[in-house]
């Protein structure tokens, strides 16, 4: 376009800009002719966006999101960037034809002291919850209520790391549990992991509140923390893994009726949940790799699909170096955890 210009000024014919810019008069009657036809921008299109991702990389997104429809765009670019394909949200957000998420609102701010976790084992969460065996519990008024107990329920103890989001144990009664069960399977779990945290927040429920639960943490050195008294979000970080694990697990399933079955599902959930399920609080790292300080997933070198895209160009977040050459093409495979199809394992295979 530049060349055009300055001919126009100069008044050249086309015999001296050839002569001038060392092209072919040829070159410059297809630049005129584009120029007619198309207008300006003609002069610096081409032959498709380089941004622009192939088509078997929008079947792909489409794909995962048939296998695992409870998965979000946030969450099918979190997984696929750990398996070395690097999409944003918002590109996911495109393929999927999803409408925007409702803006959430700003959170509370509490008055009180805040406990920051430094490091694994600094602050602990501990929480239960009750896991419906049928259809739920009906309704909450006599005479259709049903007892939460077994057969049921099951009542589920749960203790979560801040730091990492790591599940650090978790324990199954038939009923719910009292103030001394809790002691035991926090002080089985501290034996496990062979640390003890200096934190442990937990609500004001009468086998948090009480003295029994008080001494013990005397005892242990554990300074007990507790949420606000009917607000919702106060114990916020084990909340949110209760959700996911009802979500993503129990919710999924029939839950059983035996014991040992159900602790099996729930110990496949947790040991997937630690392993492979990414976090969007810890930029797309799953709770093991924070937690055992693992090189995460979504930091090795990418695959690149897109055969134009300039090799010291940056891509979605996080980022990283491209592994082989651009326009590498790939396969996705999905396999499950102990073979549950509601825990999936994503993976992308080289094309040959």
């Amino acid at each position: 376009m530049a060349i055009l210009e300055l001919r126009s000024a100069r008044a050249w014919s086309a015999r001296q800009a050839t002569r001038a810019f060392q092209i072919t008069a040829a070159t410059i009657a297809s630049w005129m002719k584009r120029l007619d036809e198309a207008g300006p921008d003609a002069l610096v299109q081409i032959r498709e966006p380089v941004n622009k991702f192939p088509e078997f990389v929008r079947y792909s997104v489409q794909r995962l999101k048939a296998l695992c429809p409870t998965l979000g765009k946030v969450k099918i670019a979190q997984i696929l960037c750990r398996s070395g394909l690097h999409l944003g949200a918002t590109t996911v957000g495109r393929i999927l034809k999803e409408s925007p998420h409702p803006v959430p609102r700003k959170p509370s701010i509490s008055s009180g002291r805040v406990v920051t976790a430094k490091r694994p084992n600094h602050v602990w969460h501990v929480d239960l919850t009750a896991v419906p065996v049928g259809a739920g519990f009906w309704t909450p008024w006599l005479p259709f209520a049903l007892p939460q107990c077994w057969p049921f329920c099951w009542w589920v103890a749960v203790v979560i790391d801040h730091h990492s989001r790591r599940a650090m144990g978790f324990a199954v009664s038939p009923t719910r549990p009292k103030s001394i069960t809790v002691r035991a399977f926090l002080g089985r779990t501290i034996v496990s992991a062979g640390a003890t945290p200096k934190y442990l927040i937990c609500d004001k429920d009468t086998i948090f509140w009480c003295a029994g639960f008080k001494q013990w943490c005397r005892r242990k050195g554990i300074r007990p923390r507790y949420g606000a008294v009917g607000q919702h979000g106060s114990i916020a970080v084990v909340e949110r893994f209760i959700r996911t694990m009802k979500d993503e697990g129990t919710r999924r399933i029939l839950v059983p009726q035996r014991r040992n079955t159900f602790r099996s599902e729930v110990r496949s959930f947790v040991t997937w949940y630690n392993e492979h399920r990414p976090h969007t609080t810890l930029e797309g790292r799953t709770p093991n790799e924070v937690y055992l300080r693992l090189r995460p997933a979504n930091r090795r070198p990418r695959i690149e699909p897109r055969e134009r895209w300039p090799r010291g160009a940056q891509c979605a977040v996080p980022r990283t170096l491209i592994a082989g050459q651009p326009g590498d093409r790939f396969a996705l495979q999905v396999d499950f955890h102990d073979g549950k199809r509601y825990l999936p394992i994503v993976s992308l295979k080289r094309a040959a």
